[in-house]
Formats: structure tokens, sequence, C-alpha cells
């Protein structure tokens, strides 16, 4: 077995790790990062649907357990550079600087954040200018403050979404522009054509939310900070490395160095500060393989806290159909509404409870449209008529932070995830109003999907933020409360999900724990 050493360790490159080897590459430390993939590969079946989303051919193979059925499931994952953002839309907004309060929901208290909104907006600044982030401030209706205009202007909607838009606003709503990361061009990130949509309408279908983005004009976490973090000398980017043990000395205090597996092989790498970053699944489950004679439950885990708490968004799917109005919209996914984040405003028992964000997704085809629904429910003809008059929108609420919900591991180490859901009826609520709005507008067929398990990409919460060591897994500079020299800069911190995307919350915390280690440690 053969050891090397760095200043920083850090497992996984994702949006949280990505971003703090982005942070800390211009200290000249020596810093270090694996991940289990390498990049996904830039090729033609990028963009082919079939290839994506019939046969999955960057998704993860492994098989996970429902806890509560016993059922296996494949979950949404990729582990390729850049993570789960290698295929997402790239909607990035802040949280709510009500979000890191308390707040009552439909099924219970949402607990409030050991820090506020201020502590996170500068780094907030920061990740929408590392991200290229495009939108437009005063759109929002609960807009939260910012230092400065969005880096650049918001992408223009195409003419039918224009239209909905303005249906919307003489419905009484103020839809507002999805802020998006992405350039516009290489040579121009910020204006000109926007070429994704050019190459999208000459390809005749849309290719972007779920997709992988050849041209690397889609601000993922690997085009966006662990490529330009690797160009530096001092980042050593390590792939295809499977970490497989944290080892600590014998009293617990301090790891001593973490097993990987490398190409077949162990290795042994070494640092001064190691940070785990592979996701709010991958880090509990490595904490629980890491269990020694100091930490029998589980490194870190005192608390008991490792794995509780899983959340992921109470999502659903909403074709909307104006049948008598075509959408030949390429790129879509550039409007969305905030109206009801904090309540439905109507005089019903939700007038005060929090609903949720919509935004539109990528433009969806008549055969995409037929997974979605039960078999049989059409004929192929009519869910091609559906897809060429529907809009397309995504739907999600705050996901309760259950200490029942819960990763673990089976006897025999697989993944076991443990699930009850929360505030269905504040979601169906906020589809409801939506629904209302769009049939001013002529809107007169709606198509309502929940998101089956198996959709975990906003995970979070199951290594939790806290001051107290008995209450959570890391404080608020991200370091384990049981181990020194152990942090973890992923989604597992969150104490609640909000209701928007997590992906910038997540840049903007580990750019705040990035400031701490060059400031406090490195």
């Amino acid at each position: 077995m053969t050891a090397t050493h760095s200043d920083v360790l850090i497992i996984g490159a994702g949006v949280g790790g990505g971003a703090l080897a982005y942070a800390l590459a211009p200290t000249g430390k020596s810093i270090r990062v694996l991940n289990r993939l390498g990049s996904l590969p830039r090729e033609r079946e990028n963009w082919d649907p079939v290839k994506l989303f019939v046969e999955g051919r960057y998704k993860s193979e492994e098989q996970w357990i429902d806890g509560h059925t016993g059922e296996d499931f494949q979950p949404g994952m990729f582990y390729w550079l850049g993570g789960n953002t290698k295929v997402y839309g790239s909607a990035l907004l802040r949280l709510r600087p009500e979000d890191f309060t308390a707040m009552q929901h439909e099924d219970g208290l949402s607990p409030a954040w050991p820090l506020s909104y201020d502590d996170y907006a500068p780094y907030y600044d920061q990740a929408e200018a590392i991200y290229h982030v495009h939108g437009s401030r005063g759109s929002d209706p609960f807009e939260p403050p910012a230092g400065g205009p969005y880096p650049h202007p918001a992408i223009a909607h195409d003419p039918r979404i224009g239209e909905v838009a303005e249906g919307l606003r003489a419905a009484g709503l103020q839809p507002l522009d999805l802020p998006m990361g992405v350039k516009f061009s290489e040579a121009n990130p910020g204006g000109g054509e926007f070429v994704l949509r050019e190459v999208f309408g000459a390809m005749g279908r849309a290719a972007f939310d779920g997709y992988p983005d050849m041209l690397h004009l889609k601000m993922d976490a690997e085009t966006a900070t662990v490529i330009p973090a690797a160009a530096n000398d001092n980042v050593d980017l390590v792939t295809d490395a499977l970490a497989t043990k944290v080892l600590t000395n014998a009293s617990g205090t301090e790891v001593t160095g973490i097993d990987v597996t490398v190409g077949g092989e162990t290795v042994r790498y070494t640092a001064d500060v190691y940070v785990l970053a592979a996701g709010a699944i991958q880090t509990p489950t490595l904490l629980f393989r890491s269990a020694n004679s100091a930490h029998p439950n589980g490194l870190a885990n005192t608390s008991g806290r490792v794995g509780r708490h899983f959340m992921r968004h109470v999502t659903s799917k909403f074709y909307t159909v104006a049948s008598q109005t075509p959408n030949p919209t390429r790129f879509q996914k550039t409007l969305a509404i905030n109206d009801f984040y904090f309540g439905a405003k109507d005089g019903s028992d939700f007038d005060a409870i929090p609903l949720g964000h919509v935004h539109l997704m990528g433009k969806h085809a008549g055969w995409q449209i037929k997974q979605d629904l039960p078999d049989g429910a059409y004929s192929d003809e009519e869910y091609d008529r559906i897809a060429a008059h529907s809009v397309d929108w995504w739907v999600q609420g705050e996901d309760l932070p259950l200490y029942e919900n819960r990763v673990d591991l089976t006897d025999d180490g697989r993944i076991r995830l443990h699930y009850t859901w929360t505030n269905r009826g504040a979601h169906g609520k906020l589809m409801d109003l939506l629904e209302a709005a769009l049939r001013k507008q002529g809107f007169d067929e709606f198509y309502r999907v929940p998101m089956p398990l198996g959709v975990v990409n906003h995970q979070c919460g199951t290594c939790r933020m806290s001051t107290a060591p008995t209450d959570g897994v890391v404080d608020v500079f991200g370091r384990t409360h049981d181990v020194a020299n152990l942090f973890i800069a992923d989604a597992s911190f969150f104490p609640s999900s909000g209701a928007t995307n997590p992906t910038l919350t997540i840049a903007a915390h580990v750019l705040r724990i990035a400031d701490y280690l060059k400031s406090e440690v490195l």
C-alpha cells in the first residue's frame, strides 16, 4: 500500500468539493481532490434522449433499498466530475432570508439554521459570479437582498413563454426570470446569441434539462469550478478513486488517513485537513463504513445524527396544456413563480402555510410524457399532441427534516433509504393555484406526476449543521464536532431544505468554509 500526503484532501468533485478546491487553489497549498469517476464523455450520445432517459447511459447502475418496502430501486445518481450537476437544469436560486428561521409548515416545524441569510449573502454573490448566473433583480416578489445585479442579464423568453408570463401577470401573479447558470458562448459569456438555444433549435428538440452539455456552456460544477481548480499546479485531481474508509488515531479525535481504491489497488492518502464532499448519501455512508472502537456507530456520530434528517424536496412534474395553442419553444427553462412561497394568501387553510417554488423544465417530447403517465392512458399520437401544446413545469416544496428519514447500511453494506413524505397537501395546493391562473389564459388540460423515491437529485440534511454537538454533526464552518481535522462540504449540512434548488446554497456555504480554512486553519 502506497501513501501520499497533501495539505488538504477533498473526497468528491461535485458542487461542494469543486467550490472548495476552486477557492483554496490560490493559497498555494497542496490540494488533492479524489472523485469516483472522471469526466463524463463528450459524445453524440450526450444529447440522445433515448440513450439518456431510456437506457440510462451515464447513470450509476447501483441499486439502493427502499427502507419501507424492502424493494430495490435505481437512484438518479451520477458520479462523474461535477456529480449530479452534469445533468441538472442549471437553475441557481438563493434561499430566502426567512428560510434560515423556524417556519411552520403543513406537517410540522422547519427548524432555524445556526446561521442567518446575512452570513451567506456575500458568498451567494461570489457563487453567482463563479457560475455565470443570468437573471434580473427585482422580478422576484420575495427576492432576498444581494450585493448588486446578477452577473449577466436574464435569458430572454421564447415567444410562447413570453405569452405565458404576460398571462400570469394578468392573473395577478409576479412571474420572474429564472436565474440560470450558463454561458451564452465561450467568447461572450454574457451576451450575443444564446448558443444553446440556437443549437437546440437546429436540432429540432430541446437538449438541456437532464442532458449533459458537450459544449461546456451549462455551468455545472465541473465546468465552473473543477476544471479551473485543476488547472493550478498545486491542485492534484485523481479520478476513478473510490474512498472506502476514513482512519483515525486511537482516541478517534483526528483523521490519520483515508483508504481509497484507485485502479483496483488500495492507496492510503494522508493530509493535514480532510474534507468529505461526496454528497448527502455517500458522505454519511462513508462515515458508517469508517466505524471504529472510538466511533462504534460511525465516524463523527456521537450525536446519532449521521444519516438522519434526509430531505430531497417534495417534487412533481406538472404538464399544463392549452389545447388550442401550440408551444414550439426549444429552450423553455426561463420562467419561475414564487408568489406562493410563503402561503396561498387566499383565505384558505394554506393562507399562511409555505407552499414552495415553481419553474419551467426543459421541453418534453411526447414519448417522455408517455413514460410519466399510466401505461396505456393515451395513444402515441395523443402523447405527441399533448407535448406539442404543453408548457412543462417543475413544482417543488420544502421537505421536513424528520429524524426518521434517514440513510443507513444493511448488514451486507448496501445503501438503504427510509423516507416518509411530508407537506403533500401544500404541494397539491401549489399546483391548484398555478392551474387556476393558467386556466385564465386558455390552459385546459393538466397532468400531475409526483416524483418517485429514486429522484434524489436534491438530497440534503444527513450530517446537519448545529451549534450543539448533541444536535448535529458539523459546526457552522463544516468541521465535524467529534473529529478536529475532518470537515464536510456538501449538502449534508442543511438543517432544512427550503424550497429552492440547493446548488447555489451549497456553493455559498463551502466558499464560507474556504474562507475559514484560509484564515484559521491552513
